[in-house]
């Protein structure tokens, strides 16, 4: 039990035992003034009468603070559960999105790549081309290079006979 708990018994038994003790005197009758009329009866019973009266009104009062706590808890936790929902949902969204961001971007980048790439395979069959011409013109100078060097010692072994 708690510490509060065991003040509250306590107390209540010491003013159970109060009472025990001091009966006689509780129910002793007294003349009481009620402003309009004037009534014999027992002051110390009217007295725990009107404070038995009082408890009961507080514990009323606590029993429906208790709750409309409750139900202000309940509905916040509704409020908090629609709310986790909401966010929940618009997370998945984001993510989602970020999927298509993401599978654009790997298209747009897969079509630059090809387009790179046709690019440079172009550009090496032009390159290779132009040096297929290069060297059959080599060859081709360099044959008649030959050629002509042959001529020449030819016309000069000829020449030397």
């Amino acid at each position: 039990m708690k510490v509060r708990s065991l003040v509250l018994l306590g107390v209540l038994g010491l003013f159970l035992i109060f009472m025990v003790l001091n009966w006689t005197t509780i129910l002793a009758p007294t003349t009481l003034n009620l402003g309009v009329a004037d009534v014999n009866a027992p002051l110390g019973l009217v007295m725990l009468g009107m404070i038995a009266a009082l408890t009961a009104l507080f514990l009323v009062f606590i029993v429906y603070l208790q709750t409309s706590v409750l139900f202000e808890a309940r509905r916040h936790a509704k409020e908090l559960q629609t709310n986790r929902e909401l966010a929940d949902k618009a997370e998945a969204s984001r993510f989602t999105e970020l999927r298509q961001f993401m599978d654009a971007e790997i298209q747009k980048h897969a079509s630059l790549q090809a387009e790179s790439k046709a690019s440079l395979l172009t550009k090496l069959d032009v390159l290779s081309a132009d040096i297929h011409r290069a060297i059959d013109s080599s060859g081709n100078s360099l044959s008649a290079y030959i050629g002509e060097l042959e001529d020449r010692l030819e016309t000069k072994l000829t020449n030397q006979k």
